[in-house]
């Protein structure tokens, strides 16, 4: 009876810490592969001079780049197997058409690996987001 009392006992300890292991894992791992950052860079191509730049821009900062206005509002890195996801909240407004009601030219998500999830829809430029990094 003894005997069986402490196998028991046992199964419960090693059960337990196996579960404390699981949870340690998934937690290093989360912290691990995702992250905000302060600053992004994209890549602007001007349509009609046919010219990239690259411009680096803090989260929360307002950059003119001619006559767009950029904001990153949030960016996440994160890694999946070999291809890393990067994300960013952007709002982008024409500072050229006054006449406009509407308040952005874009407000919301950009994704580096498919752009054409959520277009940026101008006549002169385009972005895409190249990287997030602290």
């Amino acid at each position: 009876m003894i005997l069986k009392k402490s196998t028991i006992l046992g199964k419960v300890k090693v059960l337990f810490y196996f579960l404390c292991l699981c949870i340690n894992i998934s937690y290093l791992s989360a912290d691990a592969t995702n992250f905000e950052g302060t600053e992004i860079e994209i890549k602007i191509l001007d349509k009609v001079s046919s010219k990239n730049y690259k411009v680096k821009i803090s989260i929360g900062e307002e950059k003119v780049f001619k006559n767009i206005s950029i904001k990153p509002l949030k960016c996440k890195n994160s890694e999946f197997d070999d291809n890393p996801e990067i994300i960013a909240y952007l709002q982008v407004k024409d500072l050229k058409d006054t006449d406009n009601d509407e308040v952005f030219v874009f407000n919301g998500w950009t994704f580096s690996s498919s752009p054409s999830i959520n277009t940026f829809d101008h006549p002169v430029y385009d972005i895409w987001l190249i990287k997030c990094s602290n």
